[in-house]
């Protein structure tokens, strides 16, 4: 089997280890692999495969010689060096916002439209972790009974703030559980602990958040129907890893429960846990570190009367399928499909 020469940006961060660890555990052919960063974690050292790799700094120069380059360092870094790494040929999966609505870059699900990669088009954008999983539940569906509108309201886990909301969460729960004063909110709005946060990202156009607008345009771009209406209140949740999504789709055709479950048990990157008689249904404790996209609680919207409107819970760990697993994914996909 033919190997890639990879290179990491961002490797020390929370993402960026998941992004390691996601290479290690997929086996994807690596012939070399470096990791880039900052200048204050050059020097660190990292693992893979077993062997200990020293974090170098990342410079325009860092793409030469490398097939694949996947990026976890925020969009104003990768504004910055992504095209110097695609101008030097080389493949950029970019996992911040950056790229995602240029109409020149692909934004990719592989399991929704691995078409939209093209051997010359060298940055590729990983889309927003809420909105991965949506999409991966709603494209079986979507291609049987094509989906009009979409309603989705999102219970998010502080690691998608990163390190500090997860320490922040972690703190609060510690101190209360001590009965010592609860620590003032920094990262997040609010105290997260024991309590709900109507709002992730800053408020933008129509009193929505940048991250509900996120769900609405992402979703449009990956499904290639920009037809699709959707809309979503995103909430932050004292959960500490895992996305989970209460989602209601209406559909041009008719679409029972039975019918949709059928698709979901069959289709790519899901499991079904449907079993209401014996309590069973995705959550986020369980769907945490797994690989999977889950989905459960399938059932028809009894407010309309035919069967074009279905609810459904989709419940993913944020911090894989919604970033480092779909990143190395598309890895895999260019592989596949003989792009690199």
């Amino acid at each position: 089997m033919k190997k890639y020469k990879v290179a990491v940006v961002g490797a020390t961060g929370a993402v960026g280890r998941e992004m390691i660890k996601m290479l290690e555990s997929r086996n994807f052919p690596v012939e070399s692999i470096k990791f880039l960063a900052s200048e204050r974690s050059v020097g660190k050292k990292l693992l893979f495969n077993g062997k200990e790799y020293p974090v170098e700094l990342l410079t325009h120069d860092g793409g030469k010689g490398v097939d694949i380059a996947i990026y976890s360092a925020g969009g104003d870094v990768s504004k910055e060096f992504a095209p110097s790494f695609a101008k030097d040929g080389c493949f950029v999966i970019d996992n911040s916002s950056a790229w995602r609505m240029d109409k020149d870059v692909p934004l990719v699900v592989p399991e929704v439209n691995p078409g939209d990669l093209k051997k010359d088009k060298k940055i590729i954008a990983n889309p927003n972790c809420s909105t991965i999983q949506m999409v991966v539940a709603l494209k079986p569906l979507h291609d049987e009974a094509k989906i009009k509108r979409v309603i989705v309201s999102t219970y998010q886990a502080v690691s998608g703030a990163g390190q500090k909301g997860i320490n922040e969460l972690d703190a609060q729960v510690k101190a209360w559980a001590k009965g010592e004063p609860i620590p003032a909110a920094s990262k997040f709005q609010y105290q997260i602990a024991f309590n709900l946060i109507p709002q992730i990202d800053v408020f933008a156009d129509y009193d929505y958040t940048k991250e509900e607008l996120k769900m609405t345009n992402e979703t449009k771009k990956i499904m290639g129907d920009d037809n699709i209406l959707v809309s979503a209140t995103c909430v932050r949740v004292p959960v500490f890893r895992a996305h989970s999504e209460s989602v209601w789709i209406e559909t041009e055709k008719p679409i029972t429960p039975e019918k949709a479950k059928e698709l979901l048990s069959k289709a790519d990157g899901i499991e079904l846990i449907d079993d209401i008689a014996n309590k069973k249904y995705p959550t986020p404790l369980y769907a945490e570190n797994k690989q999977t996209t889950y989905v459960g609680r399938i059932r028809k919207d009894i407010s309309i009367k035919d069967d074009k409107a279905l609810t459904f819970w989709v419940v993913s760990d944020n911090l894989l399928k919604g970033a480092a697993l779909n990143a190395v994914q598309i890895a895999e996909a260019l592989v596949k499909n003989g792009l690199v």
